[in-house]
């Protein structure tokens, strides 16, 4: 891999719970878990790193999902990290497993498994919808997910124009009501719980819940992982609870306005922002 970037398992005597957290998405999206984790865990260090360059993952084929994720997976590794978030929900769909039998002593969590949970969970007339990028919706992750855990009744659909949307900070008002009535119209009345199975998706909660309806309860994927992982490093002794954790984020391309748009996901400043090469 072509970066500079200083390796944290190089540096002595660092205790298991010091250790960072890694977060890694196909591009700024990821930002939002990393938004959410910093409530829940507020004393962790945290490495984001965000594949601009290639992004979207969202359209490309299995193999290279796979291929991009492990490249992801190997940067992380380098600063010594407890545990590794995937915040892409491409990723969590196509490559989760894959991701875990290759790195067995890494602890990895993906951000379909806790949204599932927690909409099988909460529904009250067992159908649920799920909507994200073509390749998460095409993989049927989620639906066998939600039927493995009982007699539920889902509906999915592929929103891929949500994520430049949301890029472009069009998160309310008539265009983006426009293009979500085209998606979601279908899916009114038939649901009372929806995943939102893509972690650009919350910014544009308020657009959704417009065109859904009260009755339809959104599941923020960002919110769920991070409770997971809260849970996790709990469990394990990892937590690190004192003080004010540090942010570092990397990115494999810096696109124009990239302050805002980090801003607009992560709501605060990162300590840096780098930009690093893996292999193409």
């Amino acid at each position: 891999m072509g970066s500079t970037v200083e390796s944290r398992s190089s540096r002595k005597n660092t205790s298991g719970a010091d250790r960072p957290v890694g977060v890694f998405d196909s591009g700024i999206g990821g930002l939002t878990a990393v938004r959410e984790l910093r409530k829940v865990l507020p004393g962790e260090d945290i490495i984001y790193l965000g594949d601009t360059a290639r992004v979207p993952y969202g359209t490309k084929s299995e193999e290279t999902i796979k291929r991009f994720a492990e490249q992801d997976v190997e940067f992380l590794r380098r600063f010594d990290i407890k545990l590794i978030v995937v915040a892409c929900n491409t990723v969590s769909s196509v490559a989760i497993e894959y991701l875990r039998a290759k790195y067995e002593s890494l602890h990895i969590l993906g951000v379909l498994e806790p949204g599932v949970e927690e909409a099988c969970r909460t529904t009250r007339s067992g159908k649920i919808g799920v909507i994200g990028t073509i390749a998460t919706i095409e993989s049927r992750r989620h639906v066998s997910e939600i039927k493995r855990r009982g007699d539920f009744q889902v509906l999915c659909r592929p929103c891929p124009l949500f994520v430049p949307l949301a890029e472009e900070g069009l998160v309310a008002g008539q265009i983006p009501e426009l293009v979500a009535h085209m998606y979601l119209d279908e899916l009114r009345g038939k649901i009372d719980s929806l995943i939102l199975g893509c972690t650009h998706y919350p910014l544009l909660t308020e657009t959704i819940s417009k065109v859904m309806g009260p009755e339809v309860r959104l599941i923020n994927v960002s919110h769920e992982v991070a409770r997971k992982a809260r849970g996790y490093l709990l469990q394990n002794g990892l937590l690190r609870e004192k003080g004010r954790g540090d942010l570092r984020v990397y990115l494999t391309d810096i696109p124009p306005h990239y302050e805002e748009l980090i801003f607009r996901f992560l709501g605060e400043k990162p300590r840096s922002v780098e930009k690093v090469e893996l292999e193409f």
